[in-house]
């Protein structure tokens, strides 16, 4: 078989969704404080690892194997990948895994500066397997809410073009359940250090995950027209986005902030990667600027709820992802074989359908994930010790720093003040702290 077009765009779009892990994993570590940088960039990375592997062994099999009652599909139909189409379907298969590579990262940050590292390590592939894969089939297997299956057939299948529900909504309501089983960090709300330390990578994270992004929603398009639609979308929609996220700052708090521009661009590719091939130009814009001053609207919350979402992953991941899931049922144009939205002159099934779909997503990963937190809150416990949060999980964990600034580099030799790593913090808590 000889490389098609079709097929080294496929190869281009996973190696770009591939650069987001290590995108998301320095955006998260520069918004954490800098004794806890390292251990945050360990999370997100060590889930790849371990999501990829499992995704291997029986993840893909359970996503794509033959159907289980429409909930999960047979973990032994491809097990280890055997059996599965060569070339093209290896390909679609590898192109899968890096889906759930990111997805499982996203729900670190909820719990960024607190999280035992060993528990993580087993919540990540327990979880993959009980909420991710079988989501997955689900909705893009054959599964419960595709048209062939039990809801789907009844109601219209549901429309999650790039993961919006599979993905973002799933890793959103995990880190919810996460943040209530672990608790806040000590000084939460008070403790003026609980702050991004280096700003400037997490606004050069941002555009990498930009970047990477087209390749998460164009990917998987299949005719030049949709290619098309889905890359101008996600250009538009985080572009919304991040001007309703720091127009929302300027009207409530008085300034617009770096990190509030960073927050409103994930926030906008959150929103539209559900929608972007079933919706116009127009409407990415409109779902952008809806998304953004939601998510700005909701991490302004966990303040006033005692709610340490550290890195607002609820705040962006989950109420973006349920906005652009929704919005389909509003603003889609029956593109292709979908039906339209409400405002295209269609009728509310579409929008019943991406209802439904949210909560099965939320009630799924939901319980499962309540399970999981349980069991090993029980066990090997899910936060680190008093001291060993204060003194950073960088040392404690890893025995690592992040900035190995030596006595004479902070200024023993006479050009700066010495200064301990607290002290060269920003100044103050911007109000949005993205995902």
């Amino acid at each position: 078989m000889k490389l098609t077009p079709d097929i080294v765009w496929t190869l281009i779009a996973g190696a770009l969704v591939l650069l987001m892990i290590p995108a998301l994993a320095l955006f998260y570590g520069a918004m954490t404080r800098a004794k806890s940088a390292l251990n945050m960039i360990m999370m997100v990375m060590t889930a790849a690892l371990l999501t990829a592997l499992v995704w291997c062994l029986w993840g893909y099999s359970i996503t794509a194997g033959a159907s289980v009652s429409g909930f999960f599909g047979s973990p032994f139909d491809f097990f280890g990948l055997q059996g599965v189409e060569a070339g093209t379907g290896l390909l679609s298969a590898g192109f899968g895994a890096t889906f759930a590579m990111i997805t499982t990262g996203l729900i670190a940050g909820a719990v960024a500066e607190r999280f035992r590292f060993a528990a993580w390590v087993v919540f990540v592939p327990v979880w993959s397997t009980l909420v991710y894969f079988p989501l997955a089939h689900m909705v893009w297997g054959g599964g419960l809410l595709s048209d062939k299956g039990a809801v789907g057939s009844v109601l219209g299948a549901a429309i999650d073009f790039a993961g919006g529900t599979v993905v973002h909504i799933s890793a959103g309501t995990a880190a919810l359940v996460l943040v209530l089983l672990t608790g806040p960090r000590s000084g939460f709300g008070q403790d003026r250090s609980q702050r991004p330390h280096s700003l400037p990578v997490v606004m050069l994270a941002s555009g990498l995950l930009w970047f990477g992004w087209f390749g998460f929603n164009s990917g998987a398009a299949t005719t030049v027209e949709t290619a098309a639609l889905t890359w101008v979308n996600t250009l538009l929609a985080p572009s919304a986005a991040g001007l309703s996220w720091i127009a929302y700052e300027r009207i409530r708090h008085g300034k617009p902030t770096s990190l509030g521009a960073a927050s409103g661009i994930v926030a906008g590719l959150v929103a539209i990667t559900p929608a972007c091939a079933t919706v116009s130009p127009i409407g990415a814009i409109v779902l952008g600027l809806a998304a953004g001053a939601a998510s700005a609207w909701a991490v302004s919350l966990k303040y006033r709820l005692a709610l340490d979402d550290s890195l607002d992953v609820v705040g962006v991941h989950l109420v973006s992802g349920v906005i652009g899931t929704l919005a389909i049922g509003f603003l889609g144009t029956g593109a292709g074989d979908t039906r339209p939205g409400l405002f295209y002159g269609g009728g509310p099934d579409q929008l019943l359908a991406q209802t439904v779909s949210v909560l099965i997503a939320m009630g799924l990963s939901g319980v499962v994930t309540l399970a999981i937190g349980l069991a090993l809150k029980q066990t090997i416990g899910l936060r680190v010790s008093e001291a060993d949060e204060a003194a950073g999980l960088d040392i404690t964990e890893h025995a690592e720093s992040a900035y190995e600034l030596s006595q004479f580099a902070l200024g023993q030799a006479g050009s700066l003040p010495t200064h301990s790593l607290s002290s060269l913090q920003p100044a103050r808590i911007p109000e949005g702290v993205s995902s």
